[in-house]
């Protein structure tokens, strides 16, 4: 089939790049944005420390998504890091907001050990004078920026062509252009809308500390903030807020991480910053993405919130599935 996907984040390109190795003839349509929310990540592989009450059919699509991951990343040549997250709790509230997703990962059969305020020091010791925690082995990261460049190398090695507008009448249009996606089809307008983020990358100076070898998160006076190690520094986010597509980053956002960072990492005051950004989730009203027909020759393949990148794999598998349904009903 001809198949158009609209949107060159992970999801988009994940996509296009499965459909064009099962034989399909795949243009991928980008207009490009700086605000996209694979490009303004922290790249956290992280089911299990996402989970929460409510959301389970997210966390069994993310642990299944995470299954996937190894493979995925040694076709494209991507590097993960496997230490782990260290989540860390700095006062008493905090300290029970982890004892319940402490508990309910236990209900839920999956693996997170509590630590001391002292044995989380002695695997991280430039951790401020956090409380308590858990390890979280299961969850693992990646640089998001070394994905989508090689995941558009892949994609053109296998015959997709890149476009900015549609050049061809597809037999398959593939939605992925996340947050946006509310403006391409009526069934989305309600259902996606954006969710923004703000994000620091910051770097290591002469004679600073160097950055923590696991995935920092951490919940200060209930605000969430981590910490993704990078070569030579690492990525600091994220806020959250209902703010339609406004694309500034707030004094004010960029204020509460770095204070917030600060307690949890008192050497990051030595760092530089590298970037700071504003970016785009699709959010969903069940935090689930939405991977489906909504017409005849429309398939949608958006509203991954916050998981976007841990579900490129299992999204894309699931669009081939669909993709192979609408061919064999042709």
């Amino acid at each position: 089939m001809r198949v158009t996907v609209l949107g060159g984040g992970v999801i988009g390109l994940s996509t296009a790049w499965y459909a064009a190795r099962a034989g399909h003839a795949v243009e991928l349509v980008d207009r490009g944005s700086p605000h996209g929310g694979s490009w303004v990540a922290g790249g956290m592989l992280a089911p299990i420390t996402e989970a929460w009450p409510g959301d389970e059919d997210v966390l069994a699509l993310g642990v299944e998504s995470l299954e996937l991951w190894p493979e995925f990343a040694r076709s494209l040549g991507v590097e993960l890091s496997p230490a782990g997250t260290l989540a860390v709790a700095v006062d008493r509230a905090d300290v029970e907001v982890l004892g319940q997703l402490c508990a309910y990962l236990g209900r839920m059969g999956r693996s997170a050990s509590r630590l001391t305020g002292r044995e989380l020091r002695a695997l991280e010791p430039g951790l401020g004078q956090v409380r308590s925690g858990l390890s979280v082995p299961g969850d693992v990261a990646v640089d998001n920026r070394a994905l989508l460049r090689a995941l558009r190398e892949a994609c053109a090695a296998d015959g997709v062509v890149f476009a900015a507008e549609p050049a061809a009448e597809p037999d398959v249009t593939v939605i992925a252009a996340g947050a946006w996606s509310r403006d391409l089809h009526p069934l989305l307008r309600d259902v996606i809308r954006p969710v923004k983020g703000e994000i620091l990358r910051l770097s290591a100076r002469p004679g600073a500390l160097p950055p923590p070898r696991h995935t920092i998160r951490a919940h200060v006076s209930g605000r969430p903030v981590y910490l993704v190690p990078r070569e030579g520094g690492f990525v600091l986010g994220a806020t959250q807020y209902e703010a339609g597509f406004d694309g500034d980053a707030t004094v004010g956002g960029v204020r509460d991480l770095l204070r917030d960072a600060e307690v949890v990492w008192p050497g990051i005051a030595e760092y530089a910053i590298a970037e700071v950004a504003a970016g785009f989730r699709a959010g969903s009203p069940d935090n689930a993405p939405v991977i489906k027909w909504l017409e005849p020759g429309v398939l949608a393949a958006t509203g991954h919130h916050r998981n976007g990148l841990l579900l490129a794999p299992v999204t894309a598998r699931r669009v081939l599935a669909l993709l192979r349904e609408g061919g064999n009903s042709r």
